[in-house]
Order: C-alpha cells, then sequence, then structure tokens
C-alpha cells in the first residue's frame, strides 16, 4: 500500500458537504442560496443522477456559477432553516470575514464549484470513474463493501483523472481492515449512517470512534454523513471530523437567501 496523490482538499479546512437528492428544480434552487465559498463541496446524490444522468453534475456547476448577480453583490446574511441553516451561516460569516468589508464576490470571481459524484460505484471502478470526469465531477464515491480489486481500480482511476476518491465506509464492521487491505489510500474516507438504518434502527450510531482509528493509522480527511442534529455534527467536529455531510431532500430545507450585512468568524483547525 502506498500514499495517495494530493488532494484538492486542504486538510488544515472544514468543508460542508451539501447533498442534492431531489429534483434538478429544486438543487438548482438550493444552490442558488448558498453562501460563496470554496468551504461548500456540492454532491450530486445518488437520486439525482439515477434521475437525470451523469450529466446532471454539468447542471450543478452551470447553477453554481450563473446564480442570481444581485446574491453575489452582497455580503450574504442567511434565513436558514434547520442544521443546514447553522451550517451555512457559519460559511457564509467566514466569507464575509474574508472579504474584509468589501461588497462580496464578484461573478468572474467565484471559486469553481467542487462537486462529488454520489456513484456508489460497487463493480467496473474505472469505468464509473471516467463517467464521472468526463461529467465535470471533482470527487466520486465508490462503497468500502465493494470487492478490493474494484477500490484498488477505482482509486488508480480517481488519481488518473484527477479526482478525488472518497470510500463510502456505510456498512463495513471493519473500515481500518478494508483501507489495510488497498493498494493505495483515498484522500476522504466517508462514516455513513444509511438514511434507512436511521429511520428503522434508532440504536444505529454514526461510528465516531473510527475517526480517531482511521487518522491514528493513516493521514487522510474523515466525512461524516448521516448525522441529522445539532449534538450529531458538534460530536462529529470535536472528534476531528473534515467534511460534514448534510442531505438536501425536498423543499422545506432550502436555503433562504436575503441581502444585508453579517460579522462573525469561522473555526478551523
Amino acid at each position: 500500500m502506498t500514499q495517495r496523490f494530493r488532494s484538492k482538499l486542504n486538510p488544515k479546512l472544514r468543508y460542508l458537504q451539501v447533498a442534492l437528492n431531489s429534483s434538478l428544480e429544486e438543487a438548482k434552487q438550493i444552490i442558488q442560496g448558498l453562501p460563496v465559498s470554496d468551504r461548500i463541496l456540492l454532491e450530486a446524490g445518488t437520486p439525482l443522477i439515477k434521475r437525470y444522468g451523469i450529466s446532471v453534475v454539468g447542471e450543478l456547476a452551470r447553477a453554481w456559477y450563473y446564480r442570481n448577480p444581485l446574491a453575489l453583490q452582497s455580503q450574504p446574511n442567511l434565513k436558514t432553516k434547520g442544521l443546514l441553516g447553522l451550517l451555512v451561516n457559519q460559511l457564509a460569516k467566514a466569507a464575509a470575514q474574508a472579504n474584509k468589508g468589501e461588497l462580496g464576490i464578484l461573478p468572474n470571481n467565484i471559486p469553481a464549484p467542487y462537486i462529488v459524484a454520489d456513484l456508489k460505484t460497487i463493480d467496473r471502478g474505472a469505468t464509473e470513474v471516467e463517467l464521472a470526469a468526463q461529467a465535470g465531477a471533482s470527487a466520486a464515491v465508490a462503497m468500502g463493501s465493494a470487492p478490493t480489486e474494484t477500490l484498488n481500480s477505482f482509486i488508480a482511476a480517481c488519481e488518473a483523472n484527477h479526482l478525488d476518491a472518497m470510500i463510502d465506509m456505510m456498512n463495513v464492521e471493519y473500515p481500518l481492515a478494508a483501507l489495510r487491505a488497498l493498494k493505495r489510500l483515498p484522500p476522504v474516507v466517508i462514516l455513513h449512517r444509511g438514511v434507512d438504518e436511521e429511520r428503522d434502527n434508532k440504536e444505529k450510531q454514526i461510528p465516531l470512534h473510527e475517526i480517531r482509528r482511521i487518522k491514528g493509522a493513516f493521514d487522510m480527511m474523515i466525512a461524516i454523513a448521516g448525522g441529522d442534529t445539532i449534538r450529531e455534527i458538534q460530536r462529529s467536529i470535536f472528534n476531528d471530523a473534515d467534511i460534514v455531510r448534510e442531505a438536501i431532500a425536498d423543499k422545506d430545507q432550502r436555503v433562504e437567501l436575503r441581502h444585508g450585512q453579517q460579522r462573525a468568524g469561522h473555526n478551523d483547525k
């Protein structure tokens, strides 16, 4: 096993990954309300990809670039709902502080979107990575329960196509053992409690204890998926998670943007 290539993500920073799982129209509306920040990762969720095909990645990128100019010409003051609102507001505050009181980030200075294609690859690793790369994705996701040969092929194809490989350890009992079996390490490992698990098994917990185990053995970033309460998010960050994923499935979770001034900071590592 050898070390991975250099990730597009900065391990010294924390990120919010916004998972878009509903319709393309609602995904565009959600993106419209997000602050301009390179701390936000957009995820083309598995349902979105299955509904529209892998080309939806390009649609999300266009929505990121071609948003309402008025929203870009003032510092964001966000009226948000739920846990996503809390996280997005923190990023908006950081963006406002970074602009040092200027009128915000103009359209031609918008950072390139970082888009995760949640393929949930279980076989044909190289083929699916090539599809994601052709669509313009920044990262792709394979399941840690896939055969080791598939994961090795997936990671190698991600490196060849300049994508970040993300390995989702949902329903993997020993993530560390799965990683040790690989020829090369992925930049990101996802510790994931599934939607069905959360709904039907209230005793199922996000395996936060695995964060320190994995980081104690390998130099890699950890994403947490399936934490839907503020307490779970706080515990994830306290346990040194690098990426917090929040799934957006319906219009009730939509972010509403209005104009104003916002002052504050954002804590990184």
